[in-house]
């Protein structure tokens, strides 16, 4: 019954959280293998650290740098979704396996770093003491992997419905919006909230440009290789 109720609750908590729509959106960039692999080891050290150390990572690392460096890492795969998709990158197969679970993984961990379903984990790991961390560990890392790999379905779905490069739009919206709410928040809480306005256009022009940037430099290729190919 513990098992059943933690698993429960870990699923209903991911349900529409953004780690969910991340994996939406990642479905864009990487193949299904490298988001299994990478958000599976993630989740499992993730609640691991949450019910085992308790905690400890949230009370030594600054709250401020977690969203921080979450906002940039989501500002940057916004980015990676506006590259065109490569067919020769794609063949290489083994070469980028790893670098894409680890891409994965990096991204899912920092991004899930402090949310609700670790503080979950946290919770259910304290109030259960240590004589059933592998039963909390297990129930929550079921969960929480269930939850998100329905994300991964809904991704892969609209992948196969939807025009060619609808997703890579998608993907591009959905880590654009995160990435400046979480480095929004990053910058309140390190400066209490004093120059939050002004820092967070600034944040989004630079954004914004070098979106404009990347987009017309993977126009002319676009361009220079359809020239080729004629």
């Amino acid at each position: 019954m513990l098992f059943l109720k933690i698993l429960l609750t870990e699923f209903i908590a991911e349900m529409g959280d953004k780690t969910q729509l991340m994996l939406v959106a990642m479905t864009s960039r990487y193949k299904v293998k490298d988001i299994v692999i990478g958000t599976a080891a993630a989740v499992l050290v993730l609640n691991g650290l949450a019910v085992l150390a308790g905690g400890l990572v949230s009370e030594f690392v600054p709250d401020w740098l977690i969203k921080l460096i979450a906002g940039a890492a989501f500002l940057f795969f916004a980015l990676t979704s506006l590259k065109k998709d490569d067919d020769e990158e794609e063949a290489e197969g083994k070469g980028k396996f790893k670098v894409a679970a680890i891409a994965v993984f990096c991204t899912f961990f920092v991004a899930e770093l402090g949310d609700k379903t670790q503080l979950t984990a946290i919770t259910f790991g304290a109030n259960e003491g240590m004589e059933k961390a592998i039963i909390v560990w297990l129930a929550c890392s079921i969960g929480l992997f269930a939850a998100d790999m329905v994300g991964m379905a809904v991704g892969l779905l609209v992948k196969n419905k939807m025009p060619t490069g609808f997703l890579n739009v998608l993907a591009y919206v959905i880590f654009a919006i995160f990435g400046v709410l979480t480095l929004k928040t990053g910058f309140e809480l390190l400066l209490n909230g004093e120059y939050l306005i002004p820092i967070t256009v600034a944040i989004i022009a630079v954004f914004i440009i070098l979106s404009v940037i990347i987009y017309f430099i993977e126009n002319k290729k676009e361009k220079k290789t359809s020239e080729e190919t004629k």
